[in-house]
């Protein structure tokens, strides 16, 4: 079975030449542009080592290149289970919410705690929803009014879908989100957490079961099973901690402008490009993207 390093960038080719030098141990052939002049792929009959990696995207960084190591096991796959705050859409939606509020600062230092992995994160949401008691639902609508799709986004679904791929959304956010983002990026299925209201006023309670990390593992195991696939046949995205083990269990698991936990334990992260790189990573060229491209 052969691998594939997918760079997603502009390398100059006096850098790529010496690159291909420097992989011949490795690989059974040349470059093969993805993109012309911006994605290329490279194909190896190993499978590199993280040391060798790391130093391939240590010498590229200063061209914002990324580097991608995808196995050739079931390379294009057939689920999909992404987060939503911070990789679909480009805002954290709670903090959002509590900016409008006024409150941003004190919540948002709790939100970056906990997708650092500092914090519990069922704790760490009830302690934020808290804070929110009293707030008109409204609001809601007018956080959602403000959000904002991350580049490629529409295109990833897009594709996917076009290809005969199941899409899931499932996030530590809510479905007061969860259900308008996926009816817009064309998400199959959604999943996240519910937010108590009554009388329409938000009561600063969340609606159990929490989901977290355990749960968005859970989903991906039952997505697998329900539709008769392997992991290898999954790719997962997501930013925080709470991604974590859904996209160590993933056939490919890729964090997405990744905190620095997940960016240690990943072996893929988009750092430089967008959405768009996880087509990439499964050998789509561009001109099979182009017909889907939206954003």
């Amino acid at each position: 079975m052969n691998n594939f390093l997918v760079f997603v960038g502009k390398v100059p080719p006096l850098v790529l030449r010496e690159l291909e030098a420097d992989f011949a141990p490795l690989g059974i052939g040349g470059f093969r542009w993805l993109k012309l002049d911006d994605v290329c792929e490279y194909q190896l009959e190993s499978c590199p080592d993280r040391v060798f990696l790391d130093h391939v995207r240590q010498g590229l960084s200063d061209y914002k290149v990324d580097v991608f190591f995808v196995s050739g096991l079931e390379r294009r796959k057939k689920l999909l289970l992404a987060d939503m705050d911070a990789t679909i859409v480009t805002g954290e939606t709670l903090d959002d919410l509590a900016d409008l509020a006024g409150l941003g600062a004190e919540i948002s230092s709790i939100t970056k705690a906990a997708m650092r992995g500092e914090l519990d994160f069922e704790q760490a949401l009830c302690a934020r929803v808290s804070k929110l008691k009293g707030l008109s639902e409204s609001l809601l609508y007018d956080a959602f009014s403000n959000m904002a799709f991350s580049d490629g986004a529409l295109t990833l679904i897009g594709m996917m879908r076009a290809q005969g791929s199941l899409c899931v959304l499932v996030s530590g956010g809510f479905t007061f989100f969860t259900s308008r983002v996926a009816e817009m990026c064309g998400f199959s299925f959604h999943h996240g957490n519910g937010l108590d209201i009554q009388n329409g006023v938000l009561s600063g309670e969340v609606l159990l079961p929490i989901l977290d990390k355990n749960a968005k593992l859970a989903y991906l195991n039952s997505y697998v099973k329900d539709l008769g696939l392997d992991l290898s046949q999954a790719m997962t995205v997501g930013d925080g901690a709470n991604d974590l083990p859904m996209l160590l269990a993933a056939g490919l698991g890729v964090g997405y402008r990744p905190k620095p936990l997940v960016r240690e334990q990943v072996l893929n992260s988009i750092i430089y490009s967008d959405l768009t790189s996880l087509l990439y990573m499964q050998g789509y060229s561009y001109d099979d993207i182009l017909p889907y491209m939206k954003n």
